[in-house]
């Protein structure tokens, strides 16, 4: 097997000419892999971008008229826009429970080039296939059943995006990036979401602007859907990690969904994990949601400045977690960053419920307060993502990150509508004294009680870090590989010096 390996100079890796799978893991017999050391391949972050990028784009579909609902509103008499989110959230939940069972029969690289093509079909049938007039030529929109239809179809593609950030991580990635990759994938959404606040603000003001504005974003999907079809590919020739690499070694096939995730609930530590997840979805989904009340609150009501504020925290949320993620991967710290994300964010919240008196009409401590809780709140997500993956391994990624979709959106979806109702009721603070002396709204005090909740059950996990045990010697394994393709590569360049002579002497 290892006669016919060429080098990478851009990877110090090998290439090895593979066929396709049609099993997610076992691609070629399991004494192929022994004696294989772990590599990394540039490829890793190309397959990367273009998860993101179809997370960036499902998205800014499901938020795209959450900046300017007027113009579509009016259009569809009697039609909601935040139905249009509602719709596509179940969506995403029912679709969620299948993205395991499918990755696993036909593999990544096939099922993205499907949900890529799903999402694209619902972007065109959303924007009518581009600019349609009448016979007097006046703009119209398309019909709202096919609105509705498009939205489905861009519903049930985004779990593709959203489920499988781990298992990319774990295929694709070395034992100290996957933290980081995992939440630039698992976030990048949030830039969706920014996205959709600004182009959203500015385009979606008139019939005309949303033709262009659907037509524009069916067409970035239908381009990067070619891209997912033309470079997106399967697995690497060889693991990026000993844990991955015993995996494949282990030879075994994961289970259904349902059979893993009840296992999962059995296992020490999966649940706190679960529930920090959870709470850092509900809390930037609500704020999200409600992010005109919150700067209504601070004096910022011109919409373009909350479209500004919205996309700043969005924007925060993939910063944080690439930083603060990053740093996990160094140290395996999952608890105590957890620990202090969550405390901080509780204070961080406290401003954006605050209302009349002073401190509730400061909108820079009300804008620095919402971008710190995007850098704090966002990062729990994906650091607990792989913590999860970590503590049950070697279970399947999709399926740990499945449940947690799943329980994130469910959820919020329960809490939203409380939460609009709690952000009616004012409860006074320091009244005795008049400088400091505010209101805070019911659904910041909502979001307070249940990260102070899920910050006590959190400080309970005690668990073994499984994965990150099989990986305690992966960056020496790494470091020796790369040195004996230096080692090897010097060696042929010594012989064919050698050759050379022995010619010229002839």
């Amino acid at each position: 097997m290892m006669q016919d390996q060429t080098v990478n100079i851009n990877t110090f890796s090998p290439i090895v000419p593979i066929t396709q799978p049609t099993r997610r893991r076992n691609r070629r017999n399991k004494n192929d892999w022994k004696g294989v050391k772990p590599r990394v391949y540039l490829q890793r972050w190309v397959q990367l971008a273009y998860l993101s990028l179809l997370a960036l784009l499902s998205d800014w579909v499901c938020f795209s008229l959450a900046a300017a609902p007027e113009a579509f509103e009016n259009y569809y008499e009697g039609k909601s826009s935040s139905d249009l989110i509602d719709i596509f959230l179940f969506t995403n939940v029912a679709s969620s429970f299948l993205v395991t069972d499918i990755v696993d029969r036909y593999g990544m690289q096939r099922t993205m080039q499907f949900a890529a093509a799903l999402m694209t079909c619902g972007c065109w049938l959303r924007s009518g296939f581009g600019m349609i007039f009448d016979d007097a030529g006046t703009t119209t929109l398309v019909g709202y059943p096919f609105v509705i239809f498009g939205t489905v179809l861009v519903g049930a593609a985004q779990p593709f995006f959203q489920c499988t950030p781990p298992l990319l991580s774990a295929q694709w990635f070395a034992s100290d990036e996957r933290a980081t990759s995992t939440a630039i994938a698992l976030n990048f959404n949030q830039i969706g979401i920014a996205t959709a606040f600004l182009v959203g603000a500015c385009m979606a003001t008139s019939v005309e602007g949303l033709q262009r504005y659907n037509a524009l974003i069916a067409l970035l999907s239908t381009l990067t859907m070619i891209g997912v079809f033309w470079h997106f590919q399967e697995l690497p020739s060889f693991p990026p990690s000993t844990s991955e690499l015993e995996k494949l070694l282990d030879g075994k096939k994961d289970p259904p969904f349902f059979i893993s995730a009840k296992k999962f609930f059995t296992t020490p530590g999966f649940t706190r994990p679960l529930v920090a997840f959870i709470c850092s979805i509900t809390v930037t989904n609500i704020v999200g949601a409600f992010i005109d009340q919150i700067m209504a609150r601070g004096g910022v009501v011109e919409k373009f400045h909350v479209a500004l504020a919205g996309a700043a925290f969005e924007v925060a949320i993939v910063v944080g977690g690439v930083i603060i993620g990053g740093y996990v991967d160094k140290t395996k710290k999952y608890k105590r960053v957890t620990l202090i994300c969550l405390l901080l964010s509780v204070i961080l919240l406290i401003p954006l419920g605050l209302t009349i008196h002073s401190i509730g009409k400061s909108p820079i401590l009300l804008v620095l307060s919402l971008t710190g809780l995007g850098l704090l709140a966002g990062p729990i997500q994906p650091i607990n993502a792989e913590l999860a993956v970590d503590v049950t391994y070697p279970g399947d990624e999709i399926a740990v990150e499945s449940v947690q979709q799943i329980g994130g959106n469910l959820i919020s979806a329960i809490l939203v509508p409380l939460a609009a109702r709690a952000s009616q009721k004012d409860f006074d603070l320091l009244l005795k004294f008049p400088a400091l002396a505010s209101d805070i709204r019911g659904d910041i005090i909502l979001l307070i009680t249940l990260t102070l909740l899920t910050c006590w059950y959190y400080s309970g996990f005690n668990a073994p870090l499984r994965r990150t045990i099989a990986d305690r010697n992966d960056s020496e394994v790494r470091e020796q590989s790369t040195q004996d393709i230096f080692d090897e590569g010097l060696e042929m360049g010594r012989l064919l010096h050698d050759d050379s002579m022995e010619l010229q002497v002839v």
